[in-house]
């Protein structure tokens, strides 16, 4: 879908960022951003070398919320997304699903 994206915006800098942040009834939130790939100061790089682009951009603090998180690209009657899913570092998340809860 990131390449989908890249074309349409004649853009081949195209990235996601994630983000964890504090926040909601259980404690952190994902954030999914488009942005440019434009690495902040320790931002990690993640690509597949065979998919271009395929560009992702995650702080320090975030890579060790989501390691091993799968992130995937959803799309259902009230639109499509990015958003990580099966995040072993998740214990629980409220009922609407958007904040969750780290394990000790």
């Amino acid at each position: 879908r990131l390449r989908a994206i890249s074309q349409k915006e004649n853009d081949p800098t195209v990235a996601l960022r994630l983000i964890v942040e504090s926040g909601g009834c259980h404690g952190y939130q994902n954030k999914v951003e488009l942005t440019s790939l434009t690495e902040g100061a320790g931002d990690y790089h993640f690509s597949i070398p065979t998919i271009s682009p395929s560009n992702v951009l995650i702080d320090p603090t975030s890579l060790g919320l989501l390691s091993g998180a799968t992130l995937d690209f959803a799309t259902e009657l009230i639109g499509s997304t990015f958003r990580i899913i099966d995040n072993p570092h998740a214990e629980g998340d409220c009922g609407c699903g958007v904040s969750w809860e780290a394990k000790p």
